[in-house]
């Protein structure tokens, strides 16, 4: 392992959140996970900064519930990083590579903090899905809305929806938005986030797009749009089947993986032609 104070492309204020951590849990001689003999307990740190509000979220992931010196480690946090509102531990006991466990405790503040895009404002909880940087999400989202060019009459499906951003972003433009996402908390959020904007023709589901997309459909809900952002393994090949079934008017894909995309492209190139392909620089 290497010791790494500063990287170029994080954010100087989670990159110090980090350091300060790591010494706190130092001082305090709190073990450290070793994947190899899986012993120790502290697996993860993940540092969080709402950038256009400056609130820090720390979250200490951990290989058991029991976290030794717990009240003294949340207040030499809050001591040493006064910009924190929300502790959170997160509990992964399995030998695996994934970084978040099913368990989540507050230790101390808030369970989210809040970002803002454009006129929206997010409540972020740990293990919900954000992008990193704001200012190029803007840009991002108004590529998706040009791209999705709603008229105000379309149904709209935001799969992957996260704490509903994207379908939040173009809510204004459509007739109805569903949203659907794995993780519960996302959902929990992006509900808070619809009813905060006061968007009230919202709909959020935890769930596969592959399993509630049909059932729909069967119910008689067929949508025009459908917004996918998926993670970097790309579509799931059950929603590629099920889009190709449905066949919405339009796709809109927002992609981090070029080799995935291409692969779901030649899937969807028997439905659909590519009208249009913009990069956004993320970095």
């Amino acid at each position: 392992l290497i010791n790494i104070d500063q990287c170029a492309v994080q954010h100087p204020q989670t990159s110090n959140a980090t350091v300060t951590v790591k010494r706190i849990l130092q001082d305090l001689k709190i073990p450290i996970y070793n994947e190899k003999t899986r012993k120790g307990l502290i697996r993860t740190i993940v540092t969080r900064v709402g950038i256009q509000t400056g609130e820090l979220q720390i979250v200490l992931i951990t290989a058991k519930k029991e976290l030794p010196k717990k009240d003294l480690i949340i207040q030499e946090i809050k001591k040493r990083l006064p910009a924190v509102k929300s502790i959170i531990q997160n509990i992964n006991g399995q030998k695996t590579s994934l970084i978040f466990g099913e368990e989540t405790v507050n230790l101390e503040g808030n369970d989210f903090i809040q970002e803002t895009l454009g006129d929206l404002s997010f409540e972020l909880s740990a293990r919900t899905f954000f992008q990193l940087n704001p200012e190029q999400t803007v840009k991002l989202y108004n590529e998706v809305k040009n791209a999705a060019g709603l008229t105000g009459k379309e149904k709209v499906v935001d799969a992957y929806c996260g704490v509903g951003t994207i379908g939040l972003w173009v809510a204004e433009q459509a007739a109805e938005i569903r949203g659907m996402d794995i993780i519960p908390e996302s959902i929990e959020d992006a509900k808070k986030n619809a009813t905060r904007h006061g968007i009230k023709h919202a709909k959020y589901v935890t769930g596969k797009a592959e399993v509630l997309l049909p059932k729909w459909v069967k119910e008689g809900w067929k949508p025009d749009v459908i917004i996918v952002d998926p993670p970097r393994t790309g579509l799931d090949e059950q929603l590629l089947k099920t889009i190709l079934k449905v066949k919405p008017k339009k796709v809109v894909y927002v992609s981090c993986n070029p080799s995935t995309l291409a692969k779901d492209i030649d899937v969807l190139s028997s439905s659909y032609k590519v009208d249009m392909i913009q990069p956004v620089d993320m970095f």
